[in-house]
């Protein structure tokens, strides 16, 4: 489907919350690297998919009813077994039903856990007074904890992106701190071009998140991604 099919089947069925899988798609037409992601809607389809994708894989709930995930027991890494696949199926849907009785369950979103990297996020809400407005930082739980990104405007230029990434405090991590490898910087870049130039092109996007995103010296891939529409 094109992104704007996907975005009217959403409204269609009355949603504002795309599913990750639907979010990922938008995301990779729009040219931005992300984790192949499958959907499962069965706890045998769900083992088929991870011996296709290869161990060790990551399962999460595929509900456009649940935004936080991890709070609702319904997110799983690190499978490395088809029984451990299979069990946590049962885990996720069991425990999003008990914490969310009324929510539309699709089945779970299946992904090869992505070798571990820098994390970082990049996001886009809309404001009031000046429309959207990207964000990047430091990703996973330290955005949360450090709040250490930067703000621009939408549309981006080349000399917006080079200036977020190295306002950052945490730029250090980027560059390579004590002995670690430094990232692609100019990756994160153009990653951050490529959604200013989604965004603008799509204004029903109403926020964005894609956190987090594992930045490495070759490139940088996002493992979780979060749309919603107006």
């Amino acid at each position: 489907m094109t992104t704007q099919q996907i975005i009217d089947k959403a409204r269609k069925e009355k949603r504002t919350l795309l599913t990750e899988i639907e979010a990922k798609e938008l995301l990779k037409k729009a040219g931005i690297n992300v984790v192949d992601t499958r959907l499962a809607t069965s706890r045998e389809e769900a083992i088929a998919v991870s011996r296709k994708l290869g161990f060790p894989v990551v399962l999460k709930i595929a509900s456009s009813d649940v935004i936080h995930k991890s709070d609702a027991g319904g997110v799983k890494l690190g499978l490395k077994t088809e029984d451990e696949v299979g069990k946590a199926y049962d885990d996720i849907t069991g425990a999003v039903k008990k914490a969310f009785p009324t929510a539309k369950i699709d089945g779970v979103s299946v992904q090869k856990m992505a070798r571990p990297g820098v994390e970082i996020i990049i996001g886009m809400s809309q404001d009031a007074q000046f429309g959207p407005v990207l964000m990047f930082g430091l990703g996973g739980i330290l955005v949360e904890v450090l709040k250490d990104v930067s703000l621009r405007v939408v549309p981006l230029t080349k000399h917006d992106a080079k200036e977020m990434i190295r306002e950052i405090k945490g730029l250090l991590l980027l560059e390579g701190y004590r002995g670690s490898e430094p990232v692609d910087i100019e990756n994160l870049e153009n990653m951050l071009l490529k959604v200013s130039d989604f965004v603008e092109k799509n204004p029903e996007i109403k926020e964005l998140d894609m956190n987090p995103i594992f930045a490495y010296k070759d490139g940088a891939v996002a493992v979780d991604a979060r749309i919603i529409i107006s």
